[in-house]
């Protein structure tokens, strides 16, 4: 007889680790449609096997203010904080679902008083009342031979890995940004120059002209027309100088402190000597968080589909427990007090009002949207990196015509000024070509920006940043 329950306890393991090989969950494999989908549009620059997102966006950006300034909002960006967080979340949840493959144990002491009937059956043996004291321990594990537990693992850690992999996207971001709103408050810093310049020169221009005035040459129209253009320049000041300070006071916000004057230096020091290189289109898939992040949350629910779909099949339970009872505090830790009960189950779900079906079903469409989600990350990454490909095409060859176009108008104002203070020309033609020669410069500088922006774009685009 004794041999007889040696051989159960020995047997029973034995069959459930065996069962534990028939695991009937799915593998996941990347989507073949999703990653051939991913291709760059641009007739301006090759793709190589080396991407500029690989290098450190510290060789990139070589201003070291700049530099200063991603360093401070990396380590204090608010979102950079929430994100990590989130890993911190997410991990928790992976260690959790790791211990699933471990048994559960409790212990627990009780002591249970029941007054007693005098004229039942057991009150009028035990005197009226009884007093029961128990120490327990309960243990209990389920055989994973369908998979689940190992799919919620695997569901978890890609959980995890998307977190990591979000992080890295908003790192990117936030590098992008901080680098794109400095060249910006740059660009104004020197238009704001320019339009400085301007109102002196105007001043200056309008004293000419009322002189001319007081000589015959020119009407008071003139003299009205060069005050309006004193104003106009005047009220672009304004603008730069408000628009100086909404982006100073973003700025402060994303490195996470309140709003302040950002230090900065000029745009004409600004030299971004990377090669322009985009990889080919496969790197995305590398090298871009957010790509790798839609990859993970499709694995999620890839393997939180194998979970539903295993809740169809039986579980297998091993129950135990076992202690101390007695009816005298005084012997509860004595042999003769001593239990114990084990209990092996198998349980197959019949008819539950439909809600394992309903879990799978949803668990079907979850994860159709994250693979819909998925290749919306591969075609938008792919069109940012268009994107800022034709942009900075556009950029460079617009600069060296908006550079001529501004030598132009600055030499027909000073041609049309010598005119008119010579009584050659009319005050109409001067207004003009300080008009067009003041657009052309503030457009300049404008492109000067759109050029390096663009380069910080394709950087995010093709996933630099992060490293």
């Amino acid at each position: 007889m004794r041999k007889t329950k040696i051989y159960k306890f020995v047997l029973i393991p034995a069959v459930l680790l065996s069962l534990q090989s028939c695991f009937v969950a799915k593998e996941y494999s990347r989507p073949a449609e999703v990653v051939e989908a991913e291709t760059y549009r641009t007739d301006e620059l090759p793709t190589d096997t080396i991407s500029m997102a690989q290098i450190s966006w510290r060789e990139l950006f070589t201003d070291p203010v700049l530099e200063n300034h991603i360093d401070r909002a990396l380590e204090n960006n608010i979102d950079i904080r929430i994100a990590l967080q989130q890993i911190e979340a997410a991990g928790a949840y992976l260690k959790q679902a790791k211990s699933q493959y471990l048994p559960t144990l409790s212990i627990s002491a009780q002591v249970a008083h029941q007054e007693l009937a005098q004229n039942s059956q057991f009150g009028s043996f035990l005197g009226g009342s009884t007093t029961q004291y128990d120490a327990t321990a309960n243990l209990s594990w389920e055989a994973d031979i369908w998979g689940r537990i190992k799919s919620n693992e695997r569901a978890q850690r890609a959980a995890y890995l998307q977190t990591v992999a979000a992080h890295r996207a908003v790192k990117t971001r936030l590098v992008a940004n901080i680098a794109n709103l400095y060249y910006q408050l740059l660009a104004l810093d020197e238009q704001l120059e320019v339009t400085r310049e301007t109102v002196a020169n105007r001043m200056n221009s309008l004293e000419t002209i009322k002189a001319l005035k007081q000589a015959g040459n020119v009407t008071e129209v003139g003299v009205k027309q060069t005050e309006a253009q004193l104003y106009r320049a005047e009220a672009v000041v304004i603008d730069l100088e408000n628009q100086i300070r909404l982006l100073e006071n973003t700025f402060s916000i994303l490195l996470g402190e309140a709003p302040h004057s950002i230090e900065r230096t000029e745009l004409g020091l600004q030299d971004l000597n990377t090669e322009l290189r985009t990889g080919v289109p496969v790197q995305l898939l590398r090298m871009r968080p957010d790509v790798i992040a839609a990859e993970y949350n499709l694995v999620n629910a890839f393997q939180l589909t194998n979970v539903a779909r295993s809740n169809f099949y039986p579980a297998l339970r091993l129950t135990a427990n076992g202690g101390f009872q007695s009816l005298d505090l005084a012997d509860l830790i004595d042999t003769n007090s001593l239990f114990a009960s084990v209990v092996g189950s198998l349980t197959q779900p019949i008819f539950n009002r439909r809600q394992i079906r309903t879990q799978y079903e949803v668990a079907q469409a979850q994860q159709e949207i994250a693979f819909l989600e998925f290749r919306r990350a591969i075609l938008e990454a792919s069109s940012e990196v268009s994107d800022a490909l034709y942009n900075y095409a556009a950029a460079d060859k617009k600069l060296d015509i908006k550079q001529n176009e501004f030598e132009a108008y600055d030499l027909a104002t000073s041609y049309s000024e010598e005119l008119l203070n010579n009584g050659f020309a009319n005050y109409l033609e001067v207004l003009t070509a300080r008009e067009n020669a003041l657009n052309a410069q503030l457009e300049l500088v404008n492109i000067r920006f759109d050029e390096l922006s663009s380069i910080v774009d394709l950087y995010q685009a093709l996933g630099g940043g992060w490293e």
